[in-house]
């Protein structure tokens, strides 16, 4: 009862159970069946009017016990006791002492609210987007951590906040925060592994959005096995000179700088001989040719180097040591490729679609084998929120490993999002097959086209077949695949 007032939810608590009342004294309870941690925080804001309107102590009280279940887990994390008393009901937890907190994501809901009408227009780095960039980071709803000194915001790590206002904006249709390579890939390694200037220089145009770049590590021959690629670069006083070839590279038409990796030491072991180069796109003798995709568009590319030559600083880490640095570029795209919230939005709008969509005049979510499909991904959607909650305890509790949770990100939910964008396809029936500009397209052909991004997702950012083989070699610590000789 969400939108019941607070003088209204004690009269309610004191009919349903009076002598519990009575025994925890003027604190209120609040009876929920709703599911999900943006949802609760909802709830929660009751319980803070109530604080504020009568200085209620407050107690949550449900019988869903899956909702209990998140509820307990999120206080965990939190560091707040469950409620202790020989009278309670068996489920109640104490929250008068998060009302501090609550008091926190207030602030990022009302800001959702007055800015969720908010609409940007332009290109990417257009003014209207790196203005809106700027206002997220300067009310530290996005890069939080980072140090004013970088562009950042300059705060804490508060990493459950994080998690809550990242679930409210995933639902909201205020305008998300920028991604790209350059903010989920590159700002992550410069900070760990970039020098002071590289953090100086690129960092702040990069959250903004004034800065696009592309990544430039698969070539012709060296996909899966990157380690040996073959484009060089030579030191010529105090400048590198990049000879070679890059494909795939997303986006490499619209960026203005790209992060690549080039053999240097060419006598040495594949992964020894690398280093990893920060190279503006403007420069000499970079020739781009787009790649046409099954989509229709053309947002992979094919590079083209000839003599490029950039400045010598413009390497992170040792030279020679590139593949560690670009491991841990790996390791934050993979992070990156399925975010759980935007799945569940996503999911939202198929189960909207099932529900209008229609065969023999029945509604498909009505129908069996439909629901079954449905009902199953929204389970393996599930199994993907608990596994994002196992890296949040993680990262507050180090104490904890979450390796093999981290692991299994990319996998997972590339295959998810590619299975729930063929059930919407199939829910359409003959119109779902069509594409581009047929007047009957629904959702201007959204499920056809994120359908078939997805399938590109499960071979990009390495493959699943060899995702496979990470998870089982790196994480589970099974024996190695062997190698055959000659091969």
């Amino acid at each position: 009862p969400t939108q019941l007032d607070s003088k209204r939810m004690l009269q309610i608590a004191r009919k349903v159970d009076k002598k519990w009342f009575e025994d925890i004294g003027s604190r209120m309870v609040i009876f929920s069946g709703l599911g999900g941690t943006g949802k609760t925080v909802r709830l929660l804001q009751i319980a803070h009017e109530l604080y504020q309107d009568h200085g209620a102590k407050t107690v949550l009280f449900t019988y869903n016990w899956s909702l209990l279940a998140n509820i307990r887990r999120l206080l965990q994390l939190m560091g707040i006791p469950e409620y202790k008393n020989d009278n309670s009901q068996k489920g109640a937890i104490r929250l008068e002492s998060v009302m501090s907190f609550i008091t926190k994501i207030l602030i990022a809901f009302n800001f959702i609210k007055e800015n969720e009408n908010t609409k940007l227009s332009g290109p990417p780095r257009s003014e209207s987007r790196v203005a809106w960039q700027q206002k997220l980071i300067d009310h530290g709803y996005f890069a939080r951590s980072i140090p004013k000194e970088y562009g950042g915001y300059g705060g804490d790590m508060d990493i459950i906040k994080l998690r809550i206002i990242a679930e409210e904006f995933a639902k909201s249709p205020i305008p998300k925060p920028a991604g790209g390579q350059g903010i989920q890939m590159l700002v992550p390694t410069l900070l760990s592994l970039g020098t002071e200037e590289q953090k100086q220089e690129y960092i702040r145009p990069t959250l903004r959005g004034e800065i696009l770049w592309c990544q430039g590590y698969s070539e012709p021959n060296s996909g899966s096995d990157l380690a040996s690629l073959q484009t060089k670069a030579e030191l010529d006083g105090d400048e590198w000179v990049i000879n070679g070839q890059k494909i795939w590279t997303s986006t490499a038409h619209l960026s203005q700088m790209c992060f690549i990796l080039v053999r240097t030491e060419p006598d040495a072991p594949k992964h020894q001989g690398i280093s990893y180069l920060l190279m503006p796109m403007d420069s000499e003798g970079i020739d781009r040719r787009p790649i046409k995709q099954m989509t229709g568009d053309s947002d992979f590319n094919e590079l083209f180097l000839t003599d490029v030559r950039i400045p010598a600083k413009n390497i992170v880490g040792a030279r020679g040591e590139g593949w560690k640095v670009a491991n841990a570029t790996l390791g934050h795209e993979r992070g990156s490729l399925a975010d759980p919230n935007v799945t569940q939005n996503r999911l939202n709008s198929l189960i909207d679609l099932m529900k209008n969509e229609t065969i023999d005049g029945e509604r498909v979510i009505d129908k069996p084998i439909f629901r079954e499909r449905l009902l199953s991904i929204q389970g393996r959607l599930m199994a993907q929120q608990s596994n994002a909650l196992r890296i949040l305890s993680s990262q507050i509790n180090k104490d904890q490993d979450a390796h093999l949770a981290k692991a299994i990100v990319k996998l997972q939910g590339t295959e998810l999002r590619h299975e729930l964008e063929g059930l919407a396809i199939d829910a359409m029936g003959e119109l779902g097959t069509l594409y581009e500009d047929s007047p009957h397209l629904r959702d201007n052909g959204a499920w056809q086209m994120t359908y078939m991004y997805y399938l590109g997702l499960i071979i990009g950012g390495g493959t699943n077949q060899i995702q496979k083989n990470i998870i089982s070699e790196r994480a589970l610590g099974m024996p190695k695949e062997p190698k055959v000789q000659g091969a």
